[in-house]
């Protein structure tokens, strides 16, 4: 898997997609980022859209998150609408919207 990362020195306004991939967000995004894993890493910040097989956040994001699987970090800070199969979340991890976890699909 291709792994694409934003440095911290780095803002992006628009959306991103890598269709095959993973996506690393150490700056700042203003836009939609979708991938097959999107991590939000502490000082990261994203204003959009998340759409991924896996979300991690331990950084500030604020909009829509849908996945398979979503973990929360202690740092995180999180205000969304949420739509995933699995959460987890570290004690400590702040959210604040919308939540809908449907649990694992049968396959």
């Amino acid at each position: 898997m291709v792994n694409s990362v934003i440095e911290k020195d780095v803002t992006v306004e628009g959306n991103i997609t890598s269709s095959k991939g993973s996506v690393e967000v150490r700056g700042r995004v203003v836009g939609d980022v979708s991938a097959q894993a999107v991590t939000v890493l502490e000082g990261g910040t994203v204003d959009g859209a998340l759409s991924a097989k896996s979300v991690t956040v331990e950084g500030i994001y604020s909009g829509k998150i849908q996945c398979e699987d979503l973990q929360l970090a202690a740092s995180s800070q999180v205000q969304a609408d949420v739509s995933a199969q699995s959460m987890s979340t570290e004690s400590g991890a702040q959210l604040q919207g919308n939540i809908k976890v449907s649990g694992k699909s049968a396959s």
